[in-house]
């Protein structure tokens, strides 16, 4: 089994992660954020991790650090359970749509940490939620996951919409690239031979 467990500890956040890339979705995330914690379920259950994550963090100054240091360790409990990458498909592509929004994902689990986003929300606030922070997720997770990523907002007029296609299609795009390999079920996917 693909496992990890990663504790984080700063000065404004306190976070547990645990991961299991074959899972089916099973998802228990508290981060004392109920939005962020509606989208963490959405990319545990549609990447098939089961996924638990708990983060206590300065919510009395923003959400900013919780999130961010949440993508933190979410990327490093990854790049823990991937190992050294064998028999995986390494990339993954999902156009997703959701009502009015319409979100393209791709990925490759490279080690090359990169983020091309492109998605504008038609809102500042999702309720209390700030719409930025949702590109701060995905950048601390790309970064310390070694994921390069690619998320372009096709359409969309509701942001709660675009955020959880978001989501979604990282999810999805990501079930892909760490589905096992049947043709090369212990071959590093890479004439480098590594990862």
């Amino acid at each position: 089994m693909r496992t990890a467990t990663v504790t984080r500890t700063t000065s404004e956040t306190d976070i547990s992660v645990k991961l299991g890339l074959d899972g089916t979705g099973v998802y228990d995330n508290a981060t004392g954020i109920g939005f962020f914690d509606h989208m963490l379920d959405q990319l545990a259950r549609h990447a098939l991790i089961d996924m638990q994550v708990r983060t206590t963090g300065d919510l009395h100054i923003d959400d900013h650090h919780s999130i961010e240091d949440t993508g933190i360790a979410l990327g490093q409990a990854l790049t823990m359970a991937m190992g050294e990458k064998r028999g995986i498909r390494r990339y993954g592509a999902c156009l997703l749509p959701m009502d009015d929004a319409l979100v393209r994902a791709a990925l490759v689990l490279s080690g090359r940490p990169h983020l091309v986003w492109d998605v504008p929300f038609p809102t500042a606030k999702i309720g209390t939620f700030d719409t930025e922070l949702v590109r701060e997720f995905f950048q601390a997770f790309a970064t310390h996951g070694g994921i390069t990523l690619h998320v372009t907002a096709l359409a969309g007029l509701n942001s709660h919409h675009v955020a959880e296609a978001a989501f979604k299609a990282v999810a999805r795009s990501l079930r892909d690239a760490l589905e096992p390999d049947p043709r090369k079920a212990d071959a590093i996917p890479s004439t480098k031979g590594t990862l």
